[in-house]
Order: C-alpha cells, then structure tokens, then sequence
C-alpha cells in the first residue's frame, strides 16, 4: 500500500491551493518542501492584487494558506525531491536527505527561482551584499544608498518598501518600468528614488567589501557608476523543475507542459503554478492551478480504484 494518495511537490500558493483541495476531495495529502511554506510570497512585502484582501503581507498570506492545510490534516514534511519513479501501485519520491515517499499521483509545484545576471562581481556579493530578499535584508540598509536592479512589479514594489528605510534608493534596468502603472506613478513620486532607465549592468565592483556597480547606456553608450551599500536583483526568474528532466515533461526552456487539466503527458504526474509554461504567473493563477490540479489527480486515482 503506498503512503498517500496524493503527493505534492511545493508548498507555494500553487501546491497549497492543491492540497486543501486534494484533502477535501478525501484523499491522503503529502506537502512537501525543501523550505518553509510560501514560496516567493514569503519574501514579499506586500501582495496588493490577492481578491478580497486588498493589501496584505506575503509572509501573512503564506501563513494563512499553510494554517487552513493544517485545519484539513494535510500531512506536511520537508525534503528535496531529486527524482521520481514508476513503482508498483504509483509513484515514488526520491529525496536529497535519503528517504522516499510513495503516492499514486504526484502534483509538482516548485515554481521558480530568481535569475542572476552573471557579470563580474555577482558571486563575489551574492548573498552578502547583494540580495533577492527586500523584506530579509532590506533592513540592513537603513539610511544608506542602495540599488534595485529591474522595472517589473516584483523590483518596483520592493524598491518602494525600501525606500522607506533606506536614504537613496537607486533603480537601475535594462529596459524601461514595466511594472503596473500605478505602482511606477508611487515610485517615481517618493523624493529619494532615483531611475536609470535603458542601462545594462556590467559589473559590481568593490574590494573586500561591495561599492557599487557600473554600467552601460543601451542608447548611448554612456558609462555610469553607482555607488551603494548593497543591491537588490528583480531581474526575472528560472524554472526549479530540473530534477523531473528524466520525465520528459518538461520544455526547452525547463517548464513543465500540461494540457487545460494541468496533467503531464506522463500518467499520474500533474504541474501547476509557476513552473507550468503559462503567460501569467501571479498567486491567483497558481491557486488556479492548484485546484485544477487536485482536482484531476483526484479524478486519476479515481480511476485506478
């Protein structure tokens, strides 16, 4: 007999949403994660666009998700899953930390991590003085000069909760804002922003402590040299699906692919959030596809019996 009926690999917005619905579909729930539960909301300062809440924190949002798991018994369990294989009766989950789970269908929701830009310096700073976490670090730069690198919503809407805390906060972006109208209209109005649009970063430089970065006007080939404490990088982000490659489930550009019932072309395998291929990742469509997800695992196991 295996463990559970259903595991889910994720336990972001996308696997939560999966596993309330999994539960009260009756089913044995697994959620798993390699860390706390919430996914990128936990780093968010503030979620404005989640229905019916109107402006709420990330973390607060990733808590109530994962406390109304618990009210329905869904069993949660961290661990890397690194594979999973065919075996008798369902699925078997392989994890980094030397055990395994078995269930008869499994609903991947890794979602994503940040992208880097690979320029001379990164890796010196990363995780030091250059982050991916303005509510984590951000507070490390009270009044000091600090740098936020991209113009989508997640850097805009950072740049803003920094902003106040930090004396400067410096926007530097390879394209323009692209980031809601609104939110750029709050960002270009606070006094101690600055924006330098259509600049390619080249390198952060500083000996053995950060200084800053310099970069290069796409239109003009002008130089500029920002100095600061510290930097935050909303550049984009990579799919976290690359243990699953063996599946054959996934794109050229590392996504999951899944029909309208978020399943895989791999029987009793089901993606869903923002490491299925889709035009829009944000909380709602992740929760979208959690609960179609489960709901069709459901209907899978369904089957089986």
């Amino acid at each position: 007999m295996v463990d559970y009926d259903v595991a889910i690999v994720g336990a972001g917005p996308a696997g939560m949403t999966a596993a309330i619905y999994a539960a009260r579909a009756n089913l044995r729930v697994l959620l798993i994660d390699k860390l706390a539960p919430g996914g990128q909301i936990v780093n968010t300062y503030e979620v404005q666009n989640y229905p019916g809440l109107g402006t709420v924190n990330g973390a607060d949002l990733a808590i109530k998700m994962f406390e109304h798991t618990q009210e329905l018994n869904v069993t949660f369990d961290y661990g890397t899953v690194t594979d999973i294989k065919e075996e008798a009766g369902g699925k078997k989950l392989i994890c980094e930390e030397g055990h395994s789970f078995a269930a008869k269908a499994v609903i991947i929701a890794t979602g994503t991590k940040p992208r880097m830009l690979g320029v001379p310096g990164e890796t010196q700073f990363a995780g030091t003085s250059i982050s991916w976490c303005a509510i984590c670090d951000g507070p490390h730069y009270r009044d000091k000069r600090v740098i936020v690198i991209g113009g989508g919503n997640s850097a805009v809407e950072e740049a803003i909760y920094l902003a106040g805390m930090a004396a400067k906060v410096i926007i530097v972006t390879l394209l323009n804002l692209t980031a809601d109208p609104l939110a750029c209209d709050k960002l270009r109005a606070l006094p101690n922003v600055e924006i330098h649009e259509w600049y390619e970063i080249r390198e952060f430089f500083g000996d053995s402590k950060f200084a800053g970065l310099k970069a290069r006007s796409a239109k003009t080939g002008e130089e500029l040299v920002v100095e600061a404490a510290g930097a935050f990088e909303y550049i984009g982000l990579e799919p976290t699906a690359s243990a699953f490659k063996s599946l054959g489930i996934l794109n050229a550009m590392g996504y999951i692919e899944t029909d309208a019932c978020m399943a895989t072309k791999t029987p009793g395998i089901f993606g869903a959030g923002d490491i299925n291929s889709k035009h829009l990742r944000q909380i709602v469509t992740a929760c979208n596809d959690g609960a179609i997800a489960a709901q069709a695992a459901a209907k899978y196991i369904g089957n089986l019996e």
